[in-house]
């Protein structure tokens, strides 16, 4: 070979490295987190839809069914914190919605923002884990 000859890249060579899980793993994975979502729907949807996921899954999709398990403790342990909240200003009379208003507003939208990330990661073939979370579901 000549210096003049050009040789084209291998494109396989550059190609990323495939997830040690399958595209529909990831995108049930996916689903488990983006799921939360329909508590806009239903109200209580942000533990119905991951525990969903989770009980169709849990035995054929070992990463989905993490992912699902990681979202449905994040939701039951923002619904606890909702929720004493709500029996912190009953039992101050209203006088504790000075806190709890604000509070819940960072509540919901740290509930946003890392439902958003957990997502991408799931959909990247990351596991992720929320911040601050009780693991009740084992």
């Amino acid at each position: 070979m000549s210096d003049n000859d050009t040789t084209t890249p291998n494109v396989e060579s550059q190609a990323p490295l495939p997830a040690t899980q399958s595209s529909e793993e990831r995108t049930w994975a996916l689903i488990g987190h983006l799921s939360a979502f329909s508590a806009f729907i239903t109200g209580i949807g942000c533990i119905v839809g991951p525990l969903i996921v989770w009980l169709v899954k849990r035995d054929t999709m070992p990463f989905a069914a993490d992912q699902a398990k990681e979202a449905l403790n994040f939701n039951i342990t923002l619904a606890i914190a909702f929720c004493a909240l709500v029996l912190f200003s009953i039992v101050t009379f209203g006088l504790g919605l000075l806190i709890a208003w604000p509070i819940g507003a960072v509540l919901c939208v740290a509930w946003f923002v890392l439902t958003i990330i957990a997502a991408i990661k799931a959909n990247e073939g990351v596991a992720y884990r929320y911040p601050f979370t009780l693991r009740l579901v084992k």
